[in-house]
């Protein structure tokens, strides 16, 4: 007679350890599931952050161009950038078999018309800016830009404004206007080095900061650009969500890249001035990352704002933008601390005729930490004499 097999019963611990095996798979499930809802519910707004990201990059590559001698124009800067997008947009959407490439849906082609012009107006803003003030006043110029965006979302889409918006735009000027002037130090602190044992010898040299490269007269204009850019972008954002899915991003891309290379070229022959062709490898990838990184940041703009309302879109840019004053100062004060003392590479090449002009300094804001550091060392030894005399 075979022995019979007896399958052997499941103890407690064992069914202890299968039930927290369960537990813990439900709980890692559970957790999963909301996080891409939060995902999902926050996609624009995490497209926006990406689009202010690379922005940032772009602005302190059209900083720096701005101090070769002679600096590139802002027309130039533009076209170049635009030029790039344009192709770029053009060629996507004719390799994918987008309808109406050039002019998109004849339902929303004045939509995009208007999003064109605005947006040239916002974008010549912020270069223009960027010629004549510091990377940081220029960049808390753009607090402005949210705000305008939530009120024409509000009177012309019929959006509701929460509260979290209008406390944004009420107090986040203020708060870039501090972490600016924090910006100033941090580039002292970058820039310099700050060495406490030469300080207590005081090795300092006394020379004093360099003189600023922009008058009071010509960064007054460059304020009222900038709030004339302001408006730009504000309209450039509502009308991008005035538009919504009813045209593809690339359709919003091409009227506005080409409706700005067609200003920019008429602006350069307009006013005569002469195309600056850098003749350093670095300033020509400087060049060619405005184009891409540009091409980049305004994808994810356009799709972020097609799926978010115009004043809940827009606090990406007030939850990003005092981090990217930071780190574009870091970024600022790598590209430029090679170049001290005015080396070959920085000058460029000045193609046509008529007109010149000089080098914005680079250097326009160097010095602050070290200037009262230094004061203080003279107070002390000042001091110190007068003890021994007496």
């Amino acid at each position: 007679m075979s022995p019979t097999n007896y399958t052997a019963l499941p103890s407690e611990a064992d069914n202890e350890s299968h039930e927290n095996s369960q537990s813990k798979t439900g709980r890692l499930a559970s957790f999963w599931t909301q996080l891409l809802d939060l995902y999902h519910r926050n996609v624009g707004l995490l497209l926006i952050v990406a689009s202010q990201a690379f922005l940032a990059s772009v602005n302190v590559a059209v900083k720096k161009l701005n101090t070769i001698d002679p600096p590139v124009p802002t027309f130039e800067l533009i076209f170049i950038r635009m030029a790039i997008t344009y192709m770029f947009s053009i060629a996507y959407m004719t390799y994918t078999g987008v309808e109406s490439p050039f002019f998109g849906p004849k339902g929303v082609r004045l939509l995009l018309m208007f999003r064109g012009f605005t947006g040239f107006f916002g974008l010549f803003g912020i270069y223009f800016a960027l010629r004549y003030l510091s990377l940081s006043d220029a960049t808390v110029l753009t607090f402005l830009s949210p705000l305008c965006t939530s009120v024409a979302g509000a009177i012309f889409l019929a959006e509701t404004v929460g509260r979290k918006e209008i406390f944004a735009g009420v107090f986040q000027p203020g708060r870039g206007q501090y972490l600016s002037q924090d910006q100033r130090h941090l580039i002292s602190f970058i820039e310099h080095g700050v060495n406490f044992t030469s300080l207590s010898n005081s090795t300092i040299s006394n020379s004093s900061p360099p003189p600023p490269s922009a008058t009071p007269t010509e960064r007054l204009i460059a304020v009222g650009v900038s709030l004339v850019g302001v408006l730009g972008s504000a309209g450039a954002y509502t009308s991008i969500r005035a538009i919504g899915t009813r045209a593809h991003a690339l359709h919003s891309m091409v009227s506005f890249s080409g409706y700005s290379v067609i200003v920019s070229a008429i602006g350069l022959a307009v006013t005569h001035t002469p195309i600056v062709i850098p003749t350093s490898p670095i300033w020509l990838l400087l060049l060619l990352e405005i184009g891409v990184f540009g091409f980049c940041a305004q994808i994810f703009l356009t799709l972020g704002f097609q799926r978010e309302t115009a004043s809940r879109g827009t606090l990406a840019i007030y939850t990003l933008v005092g981090t990217l004053i930071i780190v574009g100062s870091a970024l600022w004060v790598a590209v430029t601390k090679d170049n001290k003392g005015g080396s070959e590479g920085s000058k460029g090449v000045t193609a046509g005729a008529g007109g010149s002009s000089t080098g914005a300094d680079a250097e326009g804001e160097q010095g602050i930490l070290l200037k009262h550091l230094e004061e203080g060392i003279e107070l002390d030894g000042e001091s110190e004499d007068t003890v021994q005399a007496s």
